[in-house]
């Protein structure tokens, strides 16, 4: 690691002033963030993620605790230089008007070009990094209030790199795109990260995605603490349970993911391999039926043979056999029979 990190806050309280006491969210928060790391911030509903970006980011007060910014206190920076060294990207939708992307990403430049907003070649030099860093070339000229979600997520990111800051804050910024989108910007920021050598800090709600891509995890707690570390020693510590678990949800470390609480419901034996034994698992699952080993315990049994490229799911039941040759034709099969236990609700 560097000799100091990037950014580094010591003893943080984060929150609210009121007239009587503060409201605090999280408290006593020693944090670093160095070059090249891609951090995801994660946390529960309320925990205050957005709240650590505004205050990392200098644009609401700590209620405790210092901050430093490339080895120097933060409130000795003057907006200029703080600008310089540290970007932000929010939710929050931008009043641009008739501006294309180019304009967009030339704001960025301010902190260099001053009042008068006049650009010389090495800000056009930035402005043409920054749009093909970011993967936004073919929107350059595009009127931003035309652009998509994700479209407006790549020209806000150019925007950032174009002002050349070591630190990129960015709040929630996959909260309104379909998936597709998300695993892109994901790792389009991971590569950033990586490739400038860009300390960056991304809050996200998608635990799955940031499992896939983030360098490190930083994760908020309701009890106003943060646990770091590597994602997967997170898991493997039995963090996620920790931070995450509710009376309605359990966290399956197998399988990356959330699931509802077990309850008691039919069994099902599955044979199979591959892909179609996962999925027919999780299309099970899905309809509330659990896996058993033993046929004597299983109200049917499912069997996926494979002739060549033909794929077939053998049903077994009350010494009946049938066939489906789909998993689709097996859910029919079940939601027909109305042998789910717990059907899905319809409307």
């Amino acid at each position: 690691m560097e000799a100091h990190p990037h950014l580094e806050a010591r003893g943080l309280a984060i929150g609210y002033p009121g007239s009587g006491t503060d409201r605090v969210l999280a408290r006593n928060l020693d944090l670093a963030l160095h070059r090249g790391e891609f951090v995801c911030l994660l946390g529960p509903n309320g925990a205050g993620k957005s709240t650590l970006i505004r205050t990392l980011a200098g644009m609401q007060p700590p209620l405790a605790g210092s901050l430093r910014l490339e080895g120097e206190d933060f409130k000795s920076l003057s907006p200029r230089l703080r600008a310089r060294r540290l970007s932000v990207v929010l939710t929050e939708t931008i009043a641009v008007g008739m501006m294309d992307v180019e304009a967009l990403v030339a704001l960025g430049r301010h902190p260099y070009s001053g009042w008068l907003g006049g650009l010389d070649a090495e800000d056009r030099r930035q402005i043409d990094r920054a749009i093909a860093a970011a993967g936004a070339e073919p929107l350059r000229r595009r009127l931003v209030h035309e652009l998509s979600d994700g479209e407006r997520q790549k020209a806000a990111i150019a925007r950032a790199l174009a002002q050349e800051a070591r630190v990129v804050l960015l709040d929630e910024p996959t909260a309104f795109l379909d998936l597709p989108r998300r695993v892109e910007l994901m790792s389009t920021l991971r590569n950033l990260a990586h490739r400038e050598g860009i300390a960056l800090l991304l809050s996200t709600h998608d635990l799955e995605l940031a499992l896939r891509f983030a360098d490190r995890f930083w994760m908020l707690d309701h009890e106003g603490g943060i646990r770091r570390g590597y994602p997967e020693a997170l898991v493997l510590d039995g963090s996620f349970d920790r931070v995450f678990a509710s009376e309605n949800l359990d966290w399956d470390p197998q399988e990356g993911s959330f699931r509802a609480h077990p309850t008691p419901c039919l069994k099902v034996r599955l044979e199979g391999e591959g892909l179609e034994r996962i999925w027919t698992a999780r299309a099970l699952q899905r309809l509330g039926f659990g896996l058993s080993g033993d046929e004597a315990d299983a109200a049917f049994s499912v069997r996926i043979e494979k002739t060549g490229a033909a794929v077939s799911w053998k049903i077994r039941q009350d010494g009946r056999l049938r066939e489906a040759d789909s998993l689709a034709g097996l859910i029919d099969w079940i939601r027909s029979e109305s042998r789910s236990p717990d059907p899905p609700a319809q409307g």
